[in-house]
């Protein structure tokens, strides 16, 4: 047990004044990991469920097409798929191919209604 100890001490002492770039990075990459796994398993805020905006434009789907439908239900099936939609589509006011301009606005009034749980 001592010796062990005395191992650890060394190391620590050798990687303060020596320190390599390569296991700097590398310690630097796990420690963000962990912190990213904690902090999703101990979040508390309110979230949205993702299929929420599904059942609010299910109303609407008399004027959304198949392929527009089934891309709906894509960009819906998860919370990060919509926040990355909000963010490159609703926000910057592109077009997708995806979606006639009328739809789209839908989808983006939809999803600017719980914008502030995503």
């Amino acid at each position: 047990m001592k010796k062990l100890l005395i191992l650890i001490v060394a190391g620590a002492i050798y990687f303060h004044f020596y320190p390599n770039e390569k296991l700097n990075n590398w310690v630097f990459e796990q420690k963000e990991f962990v912190l990213s796994h904690f902090s999703d398993a101990t979040d508390t805020k309110v979230r949205l469920k993702s299929d929420k905006i599904y059942q609010d434009l299910a109303k609407d789907f008399g004027q959304f097409n198949s392929q527009e439908k089934a891309y709906v239900a894509e960009i819906t099936s998860s919370r990060e798929k919509v926040k990355s939609f909000n963010e490159q589509y609703c926000k910057s006011k592109k077009q997708t191919p995806k979606l006639h301009r009328d739809n789209l606005t839908k989808v983006c009034l939809s999803i600017s209604k719980y914008s502030n749980l995503l």
